[in-house]
């Protein structure tokens, strides 16, 4: 049973991943057929899919907390699958959003959920390597998601060249979108049957059944807004704080607005943070237990400052990847999805159950075992990405592509083992959610948007489309030196870091009222 329900969950993430990354290999396209900036492709890749992402991700991590979980995979499924054929029929950016916006909001079922599930269905001795195969879902999803993008709009251009005598006027990034939806409501249903492990059990901590799982989802979607501090101790004080920095974000998001004319991307972006605000604020009130393990574990701090710099990069490269092969070596959009799709794949399969695999080795031997491998990995990925942006022959950008693809993914199941190690099992989805929160915020919401602002400004400024996309994406390439440092710190004790570490760890706290030391 367990390792069916792992084979079918691994298949729902390589769905989530076909119907997420679709939209890079049609960017060209849509931006042909609706006229969308390169900040705009960003958006809807990163921005508009990541802050729903995140923040609905929040009360479905509870509820998957206290729940039957592969029920909530199962109908969140069905409705990203949905909302994915929607993507297909709409006419403006605005249409496009609302749908990635839907897209956001069905995904954001799936990891917590599993990771939860899949925690209790194997040992702790094993879970960075299961954890790693399912995370490879990722990989073989965008691989796949790219291969068949690329396929469909090459075989529908070449067979209906005039879009008018296509099949009700259907054009081909449209009809991709259609091909890769329909199969996830088929899915859904395999879903629904998995049997449901009883939580904690491999851990041998068994959490009996909660009487009202509705409930505590209402009360963490609550938790989302201002209205959950009424009723607490110090009232007042809390909505102070809150009504601060609520206006402290208005004040920051205005000034970006001025300053990039964007005013959808920091709109979201801004909501997002409020939300997450007023939810931290929340918990710490409702659940000081989940509260100290989240902000006061100086573990979880750097696993939640370090990692979304490096979700940064891959997010960026992600949503760009193939619009840099397209503009600057002239291939066709089907030679790119095939490549890059087998490239993202196999390597990415390749790479995660690599870094699962030596993890859980190391770990057995050096108890920070795992943070050498990120410390090496992202010193690696950084030559890996500019030699594939900058390399003239495309064989050769081809090679490297494939090493940054193998190299990129070797961190994650590294970091979701620590997350899940570090928290009880009661905690472990809402934990969970909020890692992938900081990914999905820090790393996808800023990263491609960020990338494609930066190829606007270069073309405004007469730079050709294909070396303003290479030029953005090795500028945001620079942001790993963050996360080597902060590795570099942990791993040669240096102490170059520990200021800023310990800054945050006594400001968060302070922020929410957690006054005593």
């Amino acid at each position: 049973n367990a390792k069916f329900a792992l084979t079918i969950l691994v298949i729902v993430y390589v769905f989530n991943f076909i119907d997420r990354q679709i939209l890079t290999i049609l960017a060209e396209e849509i931006q042909a057929d609706l006229g969308i900036s390169d900040s705009g492709i960003g958006f809807l890749y990163g921005t508009a899919f990541a802050v729903f992402y995140s923040v609905v991700g929040i009360p479905l991590g509870r509820l998957a907390d206290v729940w039957t979980r592969k029920n909530l995979i199962s109908i969140g499924l069905a409705t990203w699958s949905i909302f994915t054929v929607l993507s297909g029929t709409a006419r403006s950016f605005t249409g496009l959003a609302v749908y990635r916006f839907g897209v956001g909001v069905g995904e954001s079922s799936a990891s917590p959920s599993a990771y939860s599930l899949l925690s209790d269905y194997f040992s702790p001795k094993v879970r960075t390597t299961v954890l790693a195969i399912y995370s490879s879902g990722v990989y073989i999803g965008a691989g796949i998601g790219l291969f068949l993008g690329g396929t469909i709009v090459e075989y529908w251009n070449s067979t209906y060249p005039d879009p008018s005598l296509a099949p009700l006027g259907i054009k081909g990034w449209q009809a991709a979108f259609m091909a890769v939806g329909l199969p996830g409501l088929l899915l859904a249903l395999v879903v629904w049957q998995i049997k449901e492990p009883k939580r904690g059990l491999s851990d041998g901590i068994e959490t009996p059944i909660h009487p009202t799982p509705f409930k505590e989802m209402f009360k963490e979607m609550i938790g989302l807004t201002p209205f959950s501090l009424i009723r607490q101790e110090n009232a007042g004080r809390n909505i102070l704080i809150n009504s601060v920095i609520g206006s402290l974000i208005i004040l920051f998001c205005y000034q970006l607005i001025i300053l990039t004319g964007d005013i959808a991307q920091w709109i979201a972006f801004g909501l997002g943070c409020y939300f997450i605000t007023c939810w931290i604020q929340s918990l710490r009130l409702r659940d000081p237990a989940i509260f100290s393990v989240i902000f006061r574990s100086k573990a979880h701090l750097f696993c939640l400052m370090g990692f979304p710099f490096i979700a940064f990069v891959q997010y960026a490269h992600g949503a760009f990847g193939p619009m840099f092969y397209l503009r600057n070596h002239g291939v066709n959009i089907g030679e790119v999805g095939i490549m890059l799709g087998i490239f993202t794949a196999v390597g990415g399969l390749l790479g995660i159950v690599t870094g699962g695999l030596l993890g859980d080795r190391l770990r057995k031997t050096y108890p920070n075992g795992r943070l050498y491998i990120i410390l090496v990995v992202a010193l690696m990925i950084a030559p890996s990405s500019l030699l594939y942006i900058y390399v003239e022959n495309l064989y050769l950008s081809y090679f490297w592509n494939f090493m940054f693809s193998f190299l990129g993914p070797m961190w994650l199941g590294l970091g979701v083992s620590t997350i899940a190690d570090l928290v009880l099992p009661r905690m472990r989805a809402v934990a969970g959610a909020f890692f992938i929160l900081m990914l999905s915020m820090l790393g996808m919401a800023l990263g491609p948007y960020l990338t494609g602002e930066v190829s606007d400004f270069l073309q405004d400024q007469g730079v050709s489309e294909g070396e303003a996309i290479k030029t953005a994406l090795a500028w945001c390439t620079c942001v790993l030196v963050i996360t080597i440092g902060y590795h570099f710190s942990c791993c040669t004790n240096d102490s170059s870091f520990q200021p800023t570490l310990h800054l945050c760890r006594k400001f968060i706290p302070i922020l929410f009222l957690e006054f005593h030391v």
